[in-house]
Formats: structure tokens, sequence, C-alpha cells
């Protein structure tokens, strides 16, 4: 399935794209109420078993009425052209980041192969959603790059566990961009000051279910700017699959339902290219980060 946050003025509620629009699940609830189905992205993702499918079902109920001419469907399904997104994890706990994780990305940047995951984080202030746009404060930087990156959310409780275990504990992926602000990230050793900027890190706009991302170590990516693809991968590039960092992070925290993980960005980030033909982010780009199977996350700089 494919979930999305709708922001409404009564807060952020569920949706669930379909081949005919969006489902507002509020809205259909209020149209026609049903047990066991959450109107909130965080209780689904810690949802029981078996709302997946009674989700499901309830959207297949949706759609039957739909194409019977029931006049409350033209309602509850939204056109995503006309409606406003929240991230697609409102709420996360933890937003985890793994950095120099492409083989590419840590050769053009110049770096050494880490021997380990590089883990650094993001907080809640820095979350926006597809179709928002995003402010660079040009006061304090000059230097904003983007990053595609393939998020992992967690779905239950992960805690010292093995590979083997790790993939089954993901609720499902979504894309994101981990936006960049290089003059601040490399003030000091710490890369925490340029990462955590508000609004900095766009996710969404779908949140896909793990049993429709079969292999998330095989998926293209590619950042768009204006129209110019940047950057152009697979997570196969990885140096640590999903699997692994997973584990890894589990064995030193434990990760929660709707934990955020991003887990790397391929080689083509402005910090790669000789400085005199790097074009950082500025106040009216288009930035797009597009993943097999996860659609496309787009926003603009303002």
């Amino acid at each position: 399935m494919k979930f999305v946050s709708i922001e409404k003025a009564d807060g952020i509620k569920l949706g669930i794209r379909t081949g005919g629009g969006i489902l507002d699940v509020a809205a259909a609830l209020a149209a026609e109420p049903a047990e066991g189905i959450p109107d909130d992205m965080m209780d689904v993702i810690a949802g029981q078993p078996g709302v997946l499918e009674a989700l499901d079902a309830y959207v297949r109920r949706w759609q039957a009425a739909r194409e019977a001419g029931d006049a409350r469907a033209a309602d509850v399904f939204v056109n995503e052209r006309t409606m406003s997104f929240a991230p697609s994890v409102p709420r996360p706990g933890k937003i985890v980041c793994v950095g120099l994780n492409y083989r590419r990305h840590a050769e053009e940047t110049n770096a050494a192969i880490p021997g380990s995951p590089i883990l650094f984080n993001k907080f809640s202030n820095a979350l926006s959603a597809h179709g928002q746009e995003i402010a660079i404060p040009t006061d304090i930087t000059s230097q904003v790059d983007y990053e595609a990156e393939l998020a992992i959310v967690i779905g239950r409780e992960a805690r010292r566990i093995g590979r083997e275990e790790a993939l089954g504990c993901v609720f499902g992926y979504s894309a994101a961009n981990d936006l960049s602000a290089r003059d601040l990230q490399m003030r000091s050793s710490q890369w925490l000051l340029g990462k955590s900027l508000d609004g900095f890190c766009p996710l969404g706009p779908d949140l896909v279910t793990a049993d429709e991302v079969p292999d998330p170590n095989g998926l293209d990516i590619r950042c768009i700017v204006n129209g110019e693809t940047r950057q152009r991968s697979n997570t196969s590039d990885m140096i640590f699959r999903c699997d692994e960092i997973i584990s890894y992070i589990s064995w030193h925290m434990t990760l929660s339902p709707g934990d955020v993980i991003l887990t790397g960005t391929p080689e083509g980030v402005m910090l790669g290219w000789p400085e005199d033909r790097r074009l950082y982010l500025r106040p009216g780009d288009i930035v797009t980060v597009e993943i097999e199977r996860l659609g496309s996350l787009v926003n603009r700089m303002a």
C-alpha cells in the first residue's frame, strides 16, 4: 500500500493512494464509520496485526461505492494537486542518518571508505513535506546542498537484532532529501548544525509498505535540480546495506515504530565538485528526488 499524510485544518490525517485519487480516511470515516480503521499515520505504522488488511478492505469498499455512483465518494477521494501534503512520517521519534554510505560519493569527496556506519541525526524541526517551500536562511549559509536518500521507516521495535531479522522490522520506505548547509556542516567535526536547519528534511510524498519494495538495495535513485539531473545511481552502491544499517543501529539504541533512518546519498552532490564549479541551491530552485517504486519528492527553495 501507499500512504500519504494530508495537512488539514484540524490536523494531519491519513491518506491512501489509489488509482483514482487519494482516499481521505478521516473524511471516509465521517461518512461511514468503521471499527479498527485508524486515520493517523503513526497509528498505522504502530498498528495491530491485521490493520493493513483492514485498510485495504476499507479502500476497496469505497472504490466500489464510487463505481456504483455513491455521491459520498466525491467527498472522500481527493486530488493530490489540490491537497496539502504533510511529511510522510509526521511524528518520528528519531531521525537517524548515515553519512558517506555510497562508495562513489565517498570517493568524490575524497573521504576514506568507512569501516562502520557513520551516524548523525536530524530533529523534528527539520521535517518538511512534498510540495512545501523550504526557506534558505541566506543570512547564515550560502552553501545549501541536496542529497537524495532512501528513508527506512521502522514498524516494530528493534533492539540488538541480527541482519537476518532487520528487514522484518521495516514498515516501509519513503524518499527523502538530506538538505545540508555545507559551510555550517564543516564548521566543526560535528555535522549537526548544517543538517538540522528548519525544513531541511523533506520526506515523502508516499510511505510505501515494505511488501511493495522487495529489495531496497536495488532501487534507482535520482536528484534533479531545475530539470537537470545532478545525481543518478542505485541503492546497490551502498557500502552498508539496509539490513546491516538497521541491525547496527539497534545494537546501540532501540529503534521504535515510526523512527526514520536516512541511508546516505549517492555521488553528484555539489560538495564533490571542484570549488569553482559548485552551484549551491538558491531561492527559486526546484529540487526533485526520484526513487524507483517510491515516487517523486518535489520542493521549491524559497
